[in-house]
């Protein structure tokens, strides 16, 4: 059985190969703009990438990339963030002096580290990157903040589990591929075909009320709107992007007519996939 490439960005341990677990063979890649060049390229089948923190927000960086790469969304997933303390055999928290990891996950840890006055966070490129950093250092007063796996992988004692400040912390991802590759097949979890969900992203008239009639074409045929969000268009200042979830696939009659009648007035739409989701 072909084991089917999946890009994703960071170190092994990072939760987007959690992610990409799911859906094939992991491909580590050092940015954003790497995973997506290696699905464009053929290099990697597909790929994962993280679009939504329940506590963080939206990567912004991804969204601008799915609008001006040619990919297509196959799926989401959803990962729990779990942020363990992890440190060199022999550590412990009372004795650290520093401690590892992505800003965002630091932040996650703010109780954490204000209750340890004598630690001091440092951002690194990555959660499993701050693990693999911690390990080849040597140092038991280094410690770092990322995932079970990361600990496993590197060698590293889990000296504290569920470290976030909140319990409900959920990463989003898409599994994305070229747009001349839109097969599902051979993804290693199938997609709920049952239940879909679309992506678009649009731009409106700076016009009185253009939003509100965006809007009115998916309300008045009973679509389920999941969320909106608006981004700056980065082509005129003060002029806005508006990407949109909505429960239903592309393809539906019902979805197809509200799409047709968004693009009777909206200058740019693009249809950035429909989908299922992968449970773990």
């Amino acid at each position: 059985m072909t084991n089917w490439l999946i890009a994703y960005q960071g170190e092994p341990g990072a939760y987007s190969e959690i992610a990409a677990l799911r859906f094939g063979e992991p491909q580590p890649c050092e940015s954003f703009d790497d995973v997506f060049a290696a699905v464009t390229s053929k290099k990697a089948d597909y790929a994962v990438i993280p679009i939504e923190n329940s506590l963080g927000g939206s990567i912004h960086q991804n969204y601008d990339l799915l609008l001006r790469r040619p990919v297509v969304i196959l799926a989401e997933t959803f990962v729990k963030v779990e942020h363990c303390l992890l440190g060199l055999p022999g550590s412990s928290a009372e004795k650290a002096s520093k401690v590892l990891s992505h800003p965002q996950a630091l932040a996650q840890c703010h109780n954490f580290i204000t209750e340890h006055p004598n630690i001091r966070a440092e951002a690194a490129y990555d959660t499993a990157g701050s693990a693999k950093i911690v390990a080849a250092g040597g140092d038991p007063s280094v410690l770092a903040i990322a995932s079970k796996r990361a600990g496993e992988l590197y060698g590293l004692e889990i000296l504290q589990e569920e470290l976030a400040d909140e319990e409900w912390n959920i990463t989003r991802f898409f599994c994305i591929a070229s747009q001349d590759n839109p097969d599902v097949s051979h993804l290693r979890n199938q997609p709920d075909a049952q239940q879909q969900k679309t992506s678009i992203v649009f731009s409106l008239p700076n016009e009185q009320g253009s939003l509100f009639k965006a809007l009115a074409t998916l309300a008045l045929r009973g679509i389920d709107l999941t969320k909106i969000e608006s981004r700056p268009s980065k082509k005129k200042a003060f002029e806005y992007l508006f990407y949109a979830d909505f429960l239903g696939h592309s393809s539906d009659p019902n979805i197809h007519n509200a799409l047709e009648h968004l693009r009777e007035f909206a200058p740019m739409i693009k249809v950035l996939g429909s989908y299922g989701v992968v449970n773990p």
